[in-house]
């Protein structure tokens, strides 16, 4: 039995972050159960985290979050591993949150990972560069400069093992310098993230990547924006990314409107269906609460 749930949860993982994460939910369900049944409390919480980033990442966002919800409630519990899954737990959390526009609550539960994850570098990493991201949906760039130096700083010590973290830090660096009007130093750490997330063979954090690269190339009135938002689009669809998908089709079909041909129309017709798809997950209150962000109800009503 230890090697099928070890296999398992070596599937879901490859899933989760090399493949279409719907997939990953099955394996990870499964691995739930068979570890619960054999009293195997670290592969458990190890597949709940996983599970919920497997939801997340597909745009499940309601699923994610009840998934989430009892890792959540370990984090003043004194066993480290119970606690790094608490903080990762709690980092994944608010990453649903910032989805749906709601930074100070993301920033809340990005504080309590930290404070979980003391002595252990990962979750630390994890929850800090959350910080730098709530800080840039809350407007405040100062405090995200001061906590994507906190990341760097930890990032510095990995390499290759280390992988996911430094794509996102990059992604992280981008969504700073796009805060602070410097679009050509986030075309540099957005083109940066594409490379090592293709390195890794992780489609869909080269999906994000390329987001990034093109909001950074309309800021920075690239050439070709929309061929680099129109990859992010297609690829993130593949893999029904549908975060990625939606902004990446909304931002492509703004870019397009005018343009000769229907591509602005239905791209714009692709981000509404998978918004309403993502919000068909969520309880009435948040999505009553995120389908009137501004954004949102802008791409609803367009």
């Amino acid at each position: 039995m230890d090697g099928d749930l070890a296999s398992l949860l070596a599937a879901g993982e490859r899933a989760v972050f090399h493949g279409p994460p719907a997939a990953a939910v099955p394996d990870l369900e499964s691995a739930v159960v068979m570890a619960q049944r054999e009293g195997r409390h670290a592969e458990v919480t190890a597949a709940v985290w996983l599970l919920g980033v497997a939801l997340s990442a597909s745009g499940r966002y309601g699923g994610a979050l009840r998934v989430l919800a009892p890792l959540l409630d370990t984090a003043a519990q004194t066993s480290p591993e119970t606690r790094l899954f608490a903080s990762l737990a709690a980092a994944t959390a608010a990453s649903v949150h910032r989805g749906l526009g709601r930074h100070e609550r993301a920033r809340e539960l990005d504080e309590a990972g930290l404070a979980a994850a003391v002595g252990m570098n990962e979750a630390v990493f994890d929850t800090t560069l959350g910080l730098a991201i709530d800080a840039v949906g809350l407007g405040d760039l100062d405090g995200a400069r001061q906590r994507l130096g906190e990341a760097e700083a930890l990032v510095a010590d990995h390499d290759e093992e280390w992988w996911r973290q430094r794509v996102r830090f990059d992604w992280t660096r981008a969504e700073v310098a796009l805060l602070a009007e410097d679009p050509d130093e986030a075309l540099i750490a957005a083109t940066a993230s594409v490379e090592r997330a293709e390195s890794a063979r992780a489609p869909r954090h080269v999906a994000k990547g390329l987001l990034f690269q093109g909001v950074a190339e309309v800021q920075a009135g690239a050439p070709d924006p929309a061929g680099t938002l129109r990859r992010a689009a297609t690829l993130a669809e593949g893999l029904v990314a549908l975060p990625v998908a939606w902004q990446a089709r909304a931002l492509l079909g703004a870019l397009l409107v005018g343009a000769a041909g229907d591509e602005g129309s239905r791209s714009l017709a692709a981000a509404r269906s998978a918004v309403l798809t993502m919000a068909a997950d969520l309880t009435a209150e948040m999505r009553e609460e995120w389908l009137a962000q501004p954004n949102v109800s802008a791409l609803l009503e367009g």
